[in-house]
């Protein structure tokens, strides 16, 4: 937290979780969602979240990774 003689940070700081909180989605969640491959990347996370180690989620890496290559061959953003 701020020290005492910066009020203006911490003021700052309150203002920033406001506007997070306002905004919602996270933009990188959000372009993820649109892209269709939502399931996948959750897989992924979930994953990560257990073992902590990207090579042992090879598996769901590649399927998010050819679901991304897919949209962007189709277009999409």
């Amino acid at each position: 937290m701020a020290k005492a003689g910066h009020a203006w940070s911490s003021a700052a700081a309150r203002r920033g979780e406001e506007e997070d909180e306002q905004e919602g989605e996270d933009p990188l969640d959000a372009r993820i969602a649109r892209s269709g491959c939502l399931e996948q990347h959750r897989q992924l996370q979930e994953c990560m979240a257990e073992w902590k180690d990207w090579r042992r989620c090879q598996e769901q890496l590649r399927a998010f990774g050819a679901c991304m290559a897919r949209r962007e061959r189709r277009g999409q953003p």
